[in-house]
């Protein structure tokens, strides 16, 4: 496997880069669809603008948001076990790999055994793919890095055009929970379609537990999450000239036990009207009526296990943290 070190990574690194979907709704057509309906909702992609993002950081980092503190916790633990007992993978692809922080824990550890490897990370930010490369390139001259600019699926099938070996790939984060557990079932399903004897899947999930503990991490004691959730309708204002009040909308979280998700909305405090130019729409609000921004999905083991099996997926191995709160867990072909 070639390795394309270089004093300059940027300069070497072969990207692959795939445009966004045609089809997708933009952030007007987003915005006038959502909050047309009698149940109004906005899209949760739509949070990561350069605020939401900064707003993101400062949450990870809140003692209530226990999931990226867990997570880690266990990649510390388990990434010299999974490097040794996959002595085949080639590749790690990484879905949504942000900054990469986490996953340096797991290159570290494969790089430490055998002697080439290559990362494909997939993000849809630029700028978040640029800064990892930099920093890994720097600290890992011996790392071969394949960087996509895409969306999940898209990025995927890129990578596996080039024929990178066996490959683990990662979903952190818990982001299968920004997913409907259907959403979730179908593209794991998906993944698992193309999955060689010696591909891994290894998936960050967020565990059902106490509600209080649920609702607190999306609904801190700072407000940070607030902020966050806000900056939707602040986003809106910036960007379609909406004339939101952002005082007069608060952010409700509610845990709904049947479907294991913490839900997320905006409630008008009062009677009003907002105009967006934007997204030419003028909408009017009742007092108390809510916008749905989010649902985040919590498992059981037992839907943990249904979810491998509706793919033809075995768990392999799944590793908690200390508190119980949290499973990494690694799927293989049945």
């Amino acid at each position: 496997m070639r390795s394309n070190a270089s004093p300059d990574r940027s300069v070497d690194i072969d990207w692959i880069e795939v445009p966004p979907d045609s089809a997708q709704l933009d952030f007007g057509e987003a915005v006038r669809e959502g909050l047309s309906r009698a149940s109004k909702t906005l899209p949760s992609q739509f949070f990561y603008d350069a605020e939401g993002s900064r707003l993101f950081e400062q949450i990870c980092e809140l003692p209530e948001y226990y999931l990226t503190r867990a997570e880690a916790e266990i990649l510390e633990r388990a990434a010299p076990d999974l490097a040794v007992r996959h002595p085949r993978i080639e590749t790690i692809v990484e879905l949504g790999s942000g900054s990469a922080i986490k996953t340096e824990v797991l290159l570290r550890a494969f790089l430490e055994t055998r002697d080439g490897l290559c990362y494909a990370p997939i993000d849809v930010s630029r700028a978040a793919l640029e800064e990892s490369i930099e920093r890994l390139g720097r600290d890992h001259p011996e790392l071969e890095i394949r960087p996509a600019l895409a969306e999940y699926e898209a990025g995927l099938a890129e990578l596996r055009a080039l024929d990178l070996g066996p490959t683990l790939t990662l979903w952190l984060g818990s982001s299968i929970g920004n997913l409907s557990k259907p959403e979730a079932a179908a593209f794991v399903s998906r993944i698992a379609r193309d999955m060689r004897t010696d591909d891994r899947l290894l998936v960050g999930i967020d565990l059902r537990k106490d509600p209080a503990v649920l609702e607190a991490a999306d609904d801190d004691a700072d407000g940070v999450t607030a902020r966050f959730d806000l900056n939707l309708l602040a986003r809106i204002n910036r960007e379609l000239g909406g004339n939101f009040d952002l005082d007069a909308f608060r952010h409700v979280v509610r845990y709904d036990e049947d479907s294991g998700a913490v839900k997320s909305f905006l409630e008008s405090l009062a009677a009003q009207r907002v105009e967006i130019p934007g997204a030419d729409l003028e909408v009017a609000f009742r007092a108390g009526e809510r916008i749905h921004t989010e649902d985040s999905h919590k498992y059981g083991p037992e839907e943990i296990d249904a979810l491998a099996r509706g793919a033809s997926l075995r768990v392999e191995a799944q590793i908690r943290d200390a508190g119980e709160r949290f499973a990494v867990s690694v799927f293989a072909r049945a």
